[in-house]
């Protein structure tokens, strides 16, 4: 038990700048959330971690007092249009911050859902390759094969003299052929003109003695220029001619070397040799965001959704009549399924016999009918012209998955900017690429000198990105990677990378647990890029819990002594070394070794069946035989890029998915899976928030506060004023402050930064109406009870064992600190993950259930880490198996079954290094993750 501590804040003098009163970030007073009216002080130009228990205050220091005091310093140097907002904008609540500099928070939550941004458009190394492409790119004809040109006057004469020194040749252009009727009118339009020749297919002809009738027969005549020899001495005579082609020609003209035949030149992009020409090279034509550069079939989106045979028929093994055909499985459709039931018994179609044993003529059949039954294709275009109801739009998504664009094959752009090549790659071979391949490829890159010239800054900013983004752990991401499917701390880590490339000086850095999703190799190297930042003249703040990072800052800071309510104050905050001998800071016992997370006494033999996925071949899979052996903890691992999410989330769970119907997302390639029928069902437990507006809270998502407005509801006052539970939801009218509709905030459009959240003005962020509100139960109204912690909640609903039931689980994973009516919007991946591990534990009867979970140590202390084992191993001793995709060795160690893959990432990944138990993975050589297991094993 820790118990409450003097704080212990000690100032080491800055060496870079003497004076305390400026070297240091000030805090006095600070109450903000739960902070006990606390006083810091930061050093500057260093690099300071933020530790304690989840819920002690490290964010409501860092991000809501640190960040918001310096946002809100930025947006009072905007015009008077952003400043009328302000006063709806509540303030840090903190006495004084002194020396506050230009803050920057770089979170891990992924706040992007469009998917039209990729990882190339968010660090603009897409921008900047389109640029170089339409700077240096040469449009290949994709039917010869052959480079196509773009000429000038002076390129022309330079080519011509190159190829056909001192050979005789007519400078001509192109011109239709007129009509007979406008043919007099043709050839004294010529003559006005100054023109006094026409070339033919064979003849010259003299427009003073040609007559009309001469050029019937021809598409295309060519109006002679000038007829010279091609040499030095007649250079400046030939551009002036051609100067004058390529006006009068409208950009096209040719040249008639005797001898040599008719060469053609183009100010656009020409094949020579077929004469197909192609569109002028500019940026725009390489996004996919842009109409002149997008797909046209697609919209720049890569894909189109089509209607899914194997979700329409999703069991082969069923037959026609026991409703193979699965929308027509339902009553609605039971007109549709009796016509094709009658028309297959009048074929002589058996239709009892599993729909994989039909002829293939019948199933297509099927698809497309005939003249005595509607097939599926006009089923669905009937449905297609109810679009306009909502029930229908809905029924018709479960059909239809995305599938490559046939026009584009994924790759966004219309075909024209394909054409387009560097060194033999397109721009959409370049983007496929992982980072460090794409790194590789422009340090071999090999130009002429007069476009390297041209290339020179571009190619220097690209390596520049390229190089933060390999520093920062990301060297598997490829360009095309949609920014929206990229985790927490991967955005993070690529917001990081962006801010390297900023350079910035005397700004202040707020980072939330940049190590999420990093492997223990790589967490020196971000340890040194935050030093180097600190170093440039930048203040550091880092929310972290990983051990690594928490003994390279300089400066620790440990919030506690507890969560929630009972946290909130500085248990210690002195340079590192001094903070380590602290005896309070529990943070400070793990560094020392004194507290630890134990080894399971035993690990679990399992059920003795397995899951068997073979042939696993998605991204950079190597066709991978994996064996899950169900009824354990099992740990995926692996450095970040090797391959553990596309293998545990792509392939396995979305092919477990669609076995068990619960979603349909277009999984990974395998060729067979095995054992599913030991399993009944599958959970996802991700780091997705719970909900994407303020409305959406912990105690709804549990469906505990039902609970709560019964309670409410069964008040006398509530009863002598016929207030049932549905007064007291927020999500319904009647009880609730209409104004905000019952979210207790109004949003603020803001087009400078993201949007802001204020409290509605009418309600004062309680949520309900005031006769709502005059309710109370033991003392307390509803708005009360909603801003309770977990752990407050229950002792006030002692009397309530049920509601208590639920309320435990959350504090049992460290949830207790969480406010009931805490907005969704404002909690992290890890704890939306808690959340929903929550939910599956309040449904005890569940067993055989394979659950999936991505780094659920996420925003986790030590101390939290322990607890949260504890209900996980709770769920495996139910009788399900956890599949977790873990870097943090504490869990790793715990784990029953690890399977290590590697032995890099990207292109070098994907192959399993090591599979066993903890002690046997840390004796493999080869493993990255058994190097660092064997430490914390103390093996040899």
């Amino acid at each position: 038990m820790i118990g409450l501590s003097p704080v212990r804040s000690i100032v080491v003098p800055n060496p870079l700048n003497p004076n305390p009163s400026t070297s240091h970030l000030i805090i006095e007073g600070a109450r903000q959330n739960n902070l006990k009216n606390i006083s810091l002080r930061i050093p500057h130009d260093r690099v300071t971690a933020i530790t304690g228990l989840s819920g002690s205050g490290k964010s409501s220091l860092a991000f809501d007092t640190l960040f918001a005091e310096g946002q809100w310093r930025y947006v009072e140097s905007l015009s008077t249009y952003a400043r009328m907002f302000l006063d709806k904008v509540a303030r840090p609540d903190v006495d004084r911050i002194q020396n506050v500099r230009p803050a920057i928070a770089i979170e891990q939550k992924n706040q992007v859902r469009t998917a039209r941004s990729t990882v190339g458009t968010t660090t603009e190394i897409a921008d900047l390759l389109r640029l170089l492409f339409a700077k240096i790119g040469k449009p290949t004809c994709p039917d010869c094969r052959r480079e196509a040109r773009a000429f000038q006057p002076d390129s022309v004469a330079d080519d011509l003299l190159l190829r056909f020194p001192g050979a005789r040749a007519m400078v001509l252009f192109p011109i239709a052929a007129p009509s007979p009727k406008q043919a007099p009118l043709f050839v004294q339009s010529l003559l006005t003109r100054g023109f006094t020749r026409l070339k033919t297919a064979g003849d010259i002809l003299d427009l003073h003695e040609t007559t009309p009738a001469a050029l019937h027969g021809h598409s295309i005549l060519y109006v002679v220029l000038d007829r010279l020899v091609i040499g030095g001495d007649h250079r400046s005579r030939l551009v002036e001619a051609v100067e004058t082609a390529f006006r009068e020609g409208d950009g096209s003209c040719s040249v008639d070397v005797i001898g040599q035949g008719l060469q053609k030149y183009s100010t656009s992009f020409l094949c020579q040799q077929c004469g197909r020409t192609f569109e002028p090279l500019r940026p725009v034509l390489f996004s996919f965001n842009h109409p002149l550069g997008a797909c046209p079939d697609c919209k720049g989106f890569g894909n189109v959704l089509r209607y899914d045979p194997e979700l329409v028929i999703p069991d082969h093994d069923k037959s026609l009549a026991q409703g193979a055909i699965e929308p027509w499985s339902k009553p609605s459709a039971d007109w549709w399924q009796k016509r094709m039931l009658l028309a297959m018994k009048r074929q002589g179609v058996n239709i009892t016999a599993p729909f994989r044993l039909l002829p293939k003529e019948t199933q297509h059949s099927l698809w497309k009918g005939s003249k005595s039954f509607e097939g599926i294709d006009e089923f669905f275009e009937y449905l297609e012209s109810k679009r306009y109801k909502l029930h229908v739009r809905v029924m018709l998504s479960r059909y239809r998955t995305p599938f490559d664009c046939p026009g584009c094959h994924g790759s966004r752009l219309k075909p024209g900017a394909r054409f387009v090549k560097i060194a033999g790659k397109d721009i959409h071979d370049v983007t496929e690429w992982t980072i460090e391949t794409l790194g590789s490829w422009l340090d071999s890159l090999t130009l002429p000198p007069f476009e390297r010239t041209i290339a020179a800054d571009i190619l220097r900013q690209l390596n520049a990105k390229l190089g933060f983004l390999l520093r920062v752990g990301l060297s598997y991401l490829t360009l095309t990677r949609q920014t929206k499917t990229l985790s927490g701390g991967e955005a993070q880590r690529v917001s990081l990378a962006n801010q390297l490339g900023a350079r910035l000086v005397g700004a202040l850095y707020v980072l939330d647990e940049p190590t999420i999703g990093l492997h223990a190799r790589d967490t020196d190297l971000l340890a040194g890029i935050l030093k180097e930042l600190s170093a440039a003249g930048n203040t550091v703040v880092v929310v972290e819990h990983d051990r690594r990072m928490i003994e390279s800052a300089d400066h620790i800071v440990e919030m506690g002594p507890r969560s929630g309510e009972q946290g909130g104050q500085i248990i210690c905050a002195a340079p590192t070394a001094i903070f380590r001998q602290d005896p309070h800071a529990i943070t400070a016992r793990y560094l020392r070794g004194e507290d630890s997370i134990p080894l399971p006494a035993s690990r679990r033999s399992g059920s003795g069946n397995f899951l068997v996925i073979a042939g696993a071949t998605e991204h950079n899979l190597k066709d991978l035989l994996v064996r899950l052996p169900l009824g354990m903890l099992i740990c995926i691992t692996g450095v970040s890029g090797s391959g553990k999410s596309t293998l545990v989330e792509d392939t396995l769970y979305r092919a477990l998915a669609r076995a068990f119907r619960v979603e349909s997302l277009p999984m990974g390639r395998f060729t067979a899976i095995k054992g599913i029928e030991h399993l009944q069902g599958v959970r996802l437990i991700d780091q997705q928030p719970i909900g994407r507006t303020p409305r959406s809270n912990p105690i709804t998502y549990l469906k505990a506060f039902d609970d709560i407005r019964k309670l409410f509801a069964s008040e006398r006052q509530s009863i002598r004023q016929g207030f049932t539970a549905g007064h007291f939801s927020f999500n319904a009218t009647g009880g609730r402050c209409e104004r905000c509709e019952g979210s207790g905030v109004e949003k603020l459009e803001m087009y400078f930064f993201e949007d802001i959240y204020a409290p509605c003005e009418t309600c004062d962020g309680k949520r309900f109406k005031p006769e709502v509100l005059a309710i109370r139960y033991r003392g307390k109204t509803i708005s009360d009870v909603l801003a309770m912690t977990v752990d407050d909640a229950l002792t006030f609903f002692s009397g309530a064992p049920k509601l208590q039931e639920r309320l435990h689980v959350l504090s049992s994973i460290g949830l207790g600190y969480l406010r009931l009516g805490q907005s969704a919007t404002t909690l992290s991946g890890g704890e939306a993950q808690r959340l929903k591990v929550a939910a599956e534990l309040k449904d005890a009867s569940a067993k055989n259930i394979l659950y999936i979970m991505d780094e659920p140590t996420t925003g986790l202390h030590f101390d939290d880490v322990k607890k949260l084992l504890t209900v996980l191993h709770k769920l495996v001793n139910a009788g399900n198996t956890l599949v977790v995709v873990e870097h943090n060795l504490d869990v790793i160690k715990s784990a029953d079954w690890v399977i290590d893959l590697g032995p890099e990432g990207g292109a070098a990944g994907g192959q399993i290094i090591a599979e066993g138990r903890p002690e046997q993975i840390a004796k493999v050589a080869a493993s990255h993750t058994g190097r660092f297991l064997a430490q914390i094993l103390s093996l040899p």
